[in-house]
C-alpha cells in the first residue's frame, strides 16, 4: 500500500498510465527523485484532461 503524496504512489499511479520509463531519459521510474517522479505525473495528467484539438 502506498500513502498519498509519496514516491510510491506516484510511481504506482504513472505505471496505471502505462508509463514505465523516463519518456527522455528512458530509465526506470523508480531510479529517480520523490520531486521528478511528482512532476512527470502532473505532466501526465494535465496531458490526460487537456482536449485534443
Amino acid at each position: 500500500m502506498a500513502y498519498f503524496g509519496t514516491k510510491g504512489w506516484y510511481i504506482k499511479e504513472l505505471k496505471a498510465l502505462g508509463m514505465t520509463k523516463h519518456p527522455i531519459e528512458r530509465r526506470k521510474l523508480e531510479l529517480y527523485k520523490t520531486y521528478v517522479v511528482r512532476n512527470l505525473y502532473i505532466d501526465a495528467v494535465a496531458e490526460k484532461k487537456q482536449p485534443h484539438m
